[in-house]
């Protein structure tokens, strides 16, 4: 037996129809898992952090959760003269990692504020010039009289593996990620 961890939300129901077509049981609650389904944005912010997750196999994108990384500012706000290299930017995220670097690649210096919950307060309310959060739709960022300025990177599920599963249960999780593969092909057609 193999033990996928799932966490609540988009990811679950999105994974689901993928394991009904790789056609592969779903069980109850269990412990230390073998896999996972995560974000790309969560693998990478947490890499940047080593805590781990860099250690993770990633086999598989599953083309499933997704959306996009951005930086999104009031619609009055002049960014293209905010991000001249050498300037300064605050920026709320709870993606500290993936914006520091971003910037930093830009040559932009930034104040970083980590925020949770409600991003698309913090430039309405002069806290910081700009947000870097997930978008999908758009529609969120709209309603809170925000723009989307830049694309970061595009964000998908991937499936994670244990290495230490890896090792010890290699022929099953093989078959898993073929299986998994397949249902992705299928859904895909």
């Amino acid at each position: 037996m193999l033990t996928l961890a799932l966490s609540k939300g988009r990811i679950f129901e999105e994974t689901l129809p993928l394991l009904a077509a790789a056609v592969l049981h779903v069980g109850g609650h269990v412990g230390g898992a073998d896999l996972g389904v995560a974000g790309k944005d969560v693998l990478i912010e947490h890499a940047a952090g080593n805590d781990g997750t860099s250690g993770l196999y990633q086999p598989l994108d599953l083309q499933i959760a997704k959306c996009r990384m951005s930086v999104a500012t009031r619609a009055d706000f002049d960014y293209e003269a905010a991000v001249k290299q050498g300037s300064r930017i605050r920026v709320a995220t709870k993606y500290t990692a993936v914006a520091r670097q971003h910037f930093a690649d830009k040559g932009v210096h930034v104040d970083l504020i980590k925020l949770y919950g409600s991003m698309e307060l913090a430039p309405l309310t002069g806290l910081a010039d700009a947000i870097v959060d997930l978008v999908s739709t758009g529609s969120t960022l709209k309603a809170n009289k925000l723009v989307e300025v830049e694309r970061i990177m595009d964000i998908s599920s991937r499936l994670v593996v244990n290495q230490a599963a890896l090792k010890l249960k290699r022929e099953r999780i093989r078959k898993l990620i073929d299986a998994f593969a397949g249902a992705i092909g299928a859904t895909a057609s």
